[in-house]
């Protein structure tokens, strides 16, 4: 069964950094292409980055392109996403995600 769990989230000021991890077991994490998606209060979800099972290829959303850094450690079955510079429109529920698996999501608030 595969499961997803994010962490890592909380309120920060803008400007500030987080960084968020997403533990994931049940199946062979080091195989698959993880990403990140996020859904800000009353809107869409929105894909954020994505990164390939080695790392070779990584991607990013243009609205967080030299903010964020996408990471994962397949030793430790874990991905990551580093967040800088967070601006207030970078609030919302953050999920890692596999194909149509995600976990419960990390909070991202970004307030003064």
């Amino acid at each position: 069964e595969v499961q997803l769990v994010e962490s890592g989230g909380g309120l920060v000021q803008p400007g500030g950094s987080l960084r968020l991890s997403c533990a994931a077991s049940g199946f062979a994490f080091s195989r698959y292409t993880m990403s990140w998606v996020r859904q800000a209060p009353g809107k869409g979800l929105e894909w954020v980055s994505s990164i390939a099972g080695r790392g070779s290829t990584i991607d990013y959303a243009d609205s967080v392109k030299g903010r964020f850094t996408v990471s994962r450690d397949n030793a430790k079955n874990t991905l990551y996403l580093q967040l800088n510079s967070l601006r207030p429109e970078d609030t919302a529920m953050y999920y890692c995600a596999l194909d149509k698996y995600r976990g419960q999501g990390t909070q991202v608030t970004v307030s003064s």
